[in-house]
């Protein structure tokens, strides 16, 4: 039987689009056309690929205005803070950018007669399996890089953005890129289990939940497919003592609830120095307290549904369970808060650890905050967690904040940052977050494989 994968819209709850999956034969045809034309992508030129992947990224941008609208309709992001497409050219351009030199050849001198070199080249097959959080801006982490360096790419999308791929494909396809370089699929997951047991992919970028991961590993079992795999977090801020209390209130709030707390780097807890804390929790309630929740398509909303009524029941869970185990809450129900996908942002104090709210992903507008007395405190609650992707320090001093940083279980330490994306940096995590990663040069890396060359004349 046919499955069919169906969107259904955080604004009513009506299902926005539906698309047929693939069956296993059609979807075996699909790599089969991707490993043949990977071949001929190869081939060319390295400045061939990226003057052809970059006219593909400049093409999304004649969709933007509709791109927009889709993903509100989709996920629920207000129309107000526009698309993806700033974040998917500037990632884009950088990457291509330090391609040369990321992929050139390492050549060893030992004058003995014979030359040495090592080459990166292409895995293959990629297979990506995006999200539904931030649809391009994942996708084009792996997607980009990974044709750049001569891969083929197979596009899985989640159910909650199925335009998103086919956004993708009408771009590539109206740049001129070849048939089977790039193609958007539509697929359940037995079949694309089936197809990672079958070794149909040389590398597999997922991200996701741990128990998403979980699967991707357990299909791959015995085939020796790379997997990437970004899964889950629960990110913590820290305000030392020396902090900018304002801009660290006010980075630290737009990480916790902008998309709605959807962000994979966004702010799920809060550590604040016991001299800071009373101001600290008074300017964060104030601020999120602005916040106006609402229809996604209206420009006055500030913070709209969640992207699915579970996602928020979960996150109500989270916080009804918090209550009942002594936390206090900061925030009045709104009254556009429906009981189902829009959820009222939530502020919590007299939280510990001991509650799933601050151990549990979260990934809705909710923060909980405790105070510590001193940064050794704040150090060891902030890594008591199965996560870590980021963290955000909040200090002016730069000794104090590398000192912090490097006893921190995290992929990426920000400074007087939250919830941030640097394509110079290798996006990666820790623990259950994930394996491998992605952007800068070590992006590349992952995306290749090294292959020696031992040359002497005879």
């Amino acid at each position: 039987m046919v499955e069919t994968l169906k969107c259904i819209s955080p604004i009513d709850q009506s299902v926005c689009v539906e698309r047929t999956c693939s069956s296993l034969e059609d979807a075996r045809q699909v790599v089969k056309a991707a490993q043949k034309a990977q071949i001929e992508w190869q081939a060319r030129t390295l400045e061939e690929r990226i003057s052809m992947v970059l006219a593909a990224v400049d093409k999304l941008a004649d969709y933007d205005d509709e791109i927009v609208k889709e993903l509100a309709v989709m996920m629920g992001r207000p129309v107000r803070f526009g698309g993806e497409y700033a974040g998917v050219k500037s990632r884009s351009v950088y990457m291509a950018g330090i391609a040369k030199d990321a992929l050139a050849d390492q050549i060893i001198d030992l004058d003995d007669g014979a030359d040495r070199k090592i080459k990166r080249v292409p895995l293959g097959t990629l297979l990506v399996v995006a999200p539904w959080n931030y649809p391009y801006l994942t996708a084009i982490n792996t997607i980009v890089p990974g044709l750049i360096a001569g891969n083929t790419v197979v596009l899985k999308h989640a159910s909650q953005t199925l335009l998103v791929g086919e956004r993708f494909q009408q771009a590539f396809d109206a740049a001129g890129i070849p048939a089977g370089v790039f193609q958007n699929v539509f697929l359940d997951h037995d079949t694309t289990s089936t197809l990672i047991a079958e070794g149909a992919f040389n590398l597999v970028n997922f991200t996701g939940s741990v128990g998403g991961g979980r699967a991707m590993e357990k299909a791959a079992a015995g085939t020796f497919t790379a997997i990437g795999l970004e899964l889950g977090g629960k990110d913590p801020g820290y305000i030392t003592q020396n902090a900018d209390l304002d801009a660290a209130v006010a980075s630290l709030v737009d990480g916790a609830m902008f998309n709605s707390g959807q962000c994979c780097c966004g702010i799920e807890r809060i550590y604040v120095h016991e001299s800071r804390y009373d101001e600290a929790v008074e300017k964060i309630v104030d601020l999120v307290k602005q916040y106006q929740l609402g229809n996604p398509l209206d420009e006055a909303t500030t913070l709209g549904p969640m992207a699915h009524e579970r996602f928020a029941h979960e996150v109500r869970e989270q916080i009804t369970d918090a209550l009942e185990t002594g936390a206090t809450a900061h925030i009045d129900t709104f009254p556009e808060d429906d009981g189902k996908t829009y959820l009222s942002p939530q502020v919590l104090t007299d939280v510990t650890h001991d509650m799933r709210i601050m151990q549990e992903e979260s990934f809705g507008p909710v923060v909980g905050i405790m105070k510590v007395r001193d940064d050794q405190e704040a150090i060891t609650l902030m890594n008591d967690s199965e996560f870590g992707l980021t963290c955000s320090v909040w200090t002016n001093d730069m000794k104090q904040a590398e000192a912090i940083g490097d006893q921190l279980e995290t992929g990426t330490v920000l400074i007087n940052r939250a919830d941030h994306v640097d394509p110079a940096l290798c996006w990666t995590g820790s623990k259950d977050t994930g394996r491998g990663g992605a952007l800068s040069a070590i992006g590349f890396q992952n995306l290749t494989r090294p292959k020696s060359y031992y040359l002497k004349k005879v």
